[in-house]
């Protein structure tokens, strides 16, 4: 239990001072103990910072999946925005989520090749599900046929957009405008209408 609370404490100095900013003297002191303490637990800041990193890569992908798996095969329309408005939810209300997006942009520079991998992942783990949910839209014909991949990527860029403005300010008129000027292009150009 003193793991994931020493890990709790971390996530939330990391998300809100960086890499840089989080010492593991205040993460010890905030959770009762002191900094030699937290070696029992991880070899060191890096480790520390990297289960974190992990543990929130695993509530994004997890969270992800977990909608794609209710998506069928008649509600591109739906399912889809319904997927854009998880990613702004996700990442508005989850401090893991928050720290997972902030590093994914701004990664120390030291852990940077490690932290990317992990991006890279994810990504390929998301796009794999979502390439699959766009072929089973475009056999039942809900959606213009193409390669899968074509719109899977196209899709994935309007993810990626939002993100940016969720790292760069969380704006919401801009968050909103944004959203809806690429998605009514997007779906006009996979739409059977």
């Amino acid at each position: 239990m003193k793991s994931k609370e020493i890990k709790d404490v971390a996530l939330k100095f990391f998300t809100i001072h960086g890499y840089e900013g989080a010492s593991l003297s205040q993460i010890a002191d905030h959770v009762g103990m002191k900094k030699q303490s937290l070696y029992a637990h991880f070899k060191g800041k890096d480790d520390l910072f990297l289960q974190v990193l992990q543990d929130a890569k695993e509530t994004e992908v997890t969270s992800k999946l977990n909608y794609l798996s209710k998506v069928d095969t008649q509600n591109a329309h739906a399912d889809l925005l319904g997927y854009l408005q998880l990613v702004i939810d996700l990442f508005q209300q989850s401090e893991q989520l928050k720290f997972w997006l902030r590093m994914s942009f701004f990664p120390p520079h030291h852990l940077a090749e490690e932290i990317n991998e992990e991006v890279y992942d994810s990504e390929e783990k998301i796009q794999t599900v979502l390439e699959s949910k766009f072929q089973d839209w475009i056999d039942a014909k809900v959606i213009m046929e193409d390669t899968a991949l074509v719109p899977t990527l196209a899709f994935l860029g309007i993810v990626d957009s939002i993100m940016l403005e969720l790292a760069y300010g969380n704006n919401e008129q801009r968050l909103h405008d944004k959203l809806n000027a690429s998605w009514t292009v997007f779906w006009r150009g996979i739409s059977q209408l």
